[in-house]
């Protein structure tokens, strides 16, 4: 018996705590496992190319799955993002196109482009927020119907057509690399990523967040304007979906009425993945990236080791199922341990 335990530690047996310990940092073990089965697996992997292609190919995901992260911890999902990371772009590409047809600057036509696609992806987050708190509607019938509403909306803004007569200078900043490794993608992906955790550990709208998805109506004894919150919960990830629109428009240079399809699937992967409950009340954007960079990893990764892509929606399905039944798993162990310890 170590002298360094408490009774209560004592009481529970070692095998229980240490598979209560895998199932809360499972996570980051994935991600090593993934790691080293891809670089034994293909020598590609651990080059210099496939770094950025698998970190690109993140920032598709990362901005989408931290706007989903606060959603998902109040207790609420959000579907329309696909939708509206291709509406959003489509708007800002038919800006940019009509300004500079117009004899404006790039650098004008860029600006009010991006503030279009971006106030897109508000006006979306605030609609879904609205409709949740006032209606009082379910938030996956919700975002269900305007997930339809964006990808129409994607469709009718240029009669179902692309858009590729962008300014030049959005497609170059999408391809610039920083230090022959970083791509400025990445780079502004990382920086929301950054914020949005401090937000959500570190401020009270994060700790409001926590409490609403806990128990709204213990929030709402508590002093917080749950509908209030709602509300701008959603707008963040309207908001978010809005950024992602615009880096997935100055990646490819071009944009498609179904850039974003699917993709509001994969987002939830990751929060889930990262740790998140889809009950609420439990999350962190940290986990998000690790989430995330599981996701990227994977679908590079059987890539190179010559897996037919169509398995790649496969493997999804089912790491967010193993990831829930983790996440059931960690709180049974949490239970019975303190029911031991009693």
């Amino acid at each position: 018996m170590s002298a360094t335990e408490t009774p209560s530690q004592q009481a529970v047996p070692a095998p229980n705590r240490l598979l209560v310990l895998l199932a809360t940092h499972w996570t980051l073990v994935a991600f090593l496992i993934v790691l080293i089965l891809f670089g034994v697996g293909s020598s590609d992997f651990f080059t210099q190319d496939n770094w950025i292609a698998t970190s690109v190919y993140a920032t598709g995901i990362l901005t989408l799955a931290v706007g989903q992260t606060f959603v998902i911890v109040s207790g609420g999902i959000d579907l329309s993002v696909g939708g509206t990371v291709s509406a959003a772009g489509m708007v800002g590409a038919l800006t940019m196109r009509d300004l500079t047809d117009g004899g404006s600057s790039a650098t004008v036509a860029i600006v009010l482009g991006v503030a279009a696609a971006l106030a897109v992806g508000l006006v979306v987050g605030i609609a879904n927020g609205l409709a949740i708190s006032r209606l009082r509607l379910a938030p996956f019938i919700v975002t269900l119907g305007m997930m339809g509403i964006t990808q129409g909306a994607a469709n009718l803004v240029n009669d179902g057509q692309q858009i590729s007569e962008i300014p030049a200078d959005l497609s170059t900043f999408g391809s610039d690399l920083i230090g022959g490794w970083l791509s400025t993608l990445v780079l502004i992906s990382l920086a929301v990523t950054a914020i949005a955790a401090i937000v959500l550990a570190k401020t009270r709208f994060g700790l409001r967040t926590f409490a609403l998805g806990s128990s709204p109506e213990a929030a709402r004894r508590a002093g917080i304007d749950v509908r209030r919150q709602t509300v701008m919960i959603y707008a963040i990830s309207g908001l978010l979906a809005g950024v992602g629109g615009v880096l997935v428009l100055s990646r490819f240079g071009v944009a498609q009425t179904n850039a974003g399809q699917g993709v509001e699937l994969n987002a939830i992967a990751a929060v889930v993945i990262g740790g998140a409950s889809l009950f609420g009340g439990k999350g962190s954007i940290f986990g998000t990236l690790i989430g995330v960079s599981i996701m990227s990893i994977l679908v590079t990764g059987l890539v190179l080791i010559g897996v037919q892509p169509f398995w790649q929606t496969v493997v999804t399905g089912l790491v967010i199922i193993g990831a829930v039944y983790i996440d059931q798993l960690r709180d049974r162990l949490q239970v019975r341990i303190g029911a031991q310890r009693a």
